[in-house]
């Protein structure tokens, strides 16, 4: 039987081309995102194995009613990823976009995450999936609310990855964590590089969940960056 997964902001992006490339390699997916329209036509695409359902993640209990309602259709769920966030980037009142970006990307990335822990412990089996960024590894005065959101994303999975090896349930919990990917949020932005082809950077976060990892840098590349990143003293980054 192949494997059913669901992947939240699935209308543009890394999620669209995960749908993609999961529907392309036998999955049954199931597309989630505010845009109804965008997910129609994802569907036109794709045909048979794909099931849509608009959410919008900050309506929390709705979130998880639409989450069930499109998991029985599928037929059940194996692998949830939670791609679904926002940036603010150089974007207004200060206040009100951080409050933004936190009830999408921690309130309701959360939300999600703990349902469908608890699903699977219930089933026995399941892989829970988070899309966090390079952006988590420092905070920046230009995307303070996004860079700790993600840094959220990390340490809320590394939380969730201790409780699942002390369960009977068969729980892998995955951190994929993209540097700079082509993408609605890329566009028109100038002194980018190692700006990775949507579709590549979809095989390799695949690739990543195949195998189970435990975090992986998409692309492989970005985890020297990283590397740089946390070996930098914090004066640094305070004088940026």
């Amino acid at each position: 039987m192949p494997k059913k997964a669901i992947i939240t902001g699935a209308t543009s992006g890394i999620g669209r081309a995960l749908a993609i490339e999961m529907h392309r390699k036998g999955y049954v997916v199931g597309a989630t995102g505010r845009r109804t329209k965008r997910l129609e036509s994802l569907k036109e695409k794709l045909g048979d194995r794909l099931f849509i359902q608009q959410m919008d993640v900050t309506n929390m209990d709705n979130a998880v009613s639409k989450l069930g309602e499109l998991a029985s259709r599928m037929g059940g769920l194996d692998i949830i990823v939670l791609n679904a966030g926002i940036s603010n980037l150089n974007e207004g009142d200060g206040r009100g976009n951080d409050l933004r970006v936190i009830d999408v990307n921690i309130r309701g990335f959360a939300n999600l995450a703990a349902h469908c822990y608890n699903l699977f412990e219930k089933q026995g089996h399941g892989q829970l999936v988070g899309v966090s960024s390079v952006a988590s590894l420092f905070g920046w005065g230009q995307s303070a609310s996004y860079n700790a959101s993600k840094a959220f994303v990390n340490t809320y999975l590394q939380g969730y990855r201790q409780k699942a090896n002390h369960t009977d349930a068969d729980i892998t919990v995955t951190n994929l964590i993209p540097g700079f990917v082509k993408s609605e949020i890329t566009e028109g932005r100038e002194g980018l590089f190692w700006i990775a082809p949507t579709e590549k950077a979809a095989r390799q976060m695949l690739h990543a969940i195949e195998s189970r990892r435990n975090t992986a840098y998409i692309t492989h590349r970005w985890r020297i960056i990283a590397w740089l990143i946390k070996l930098s003293p914090q004066w640094i980054w305070n004088r940026m």
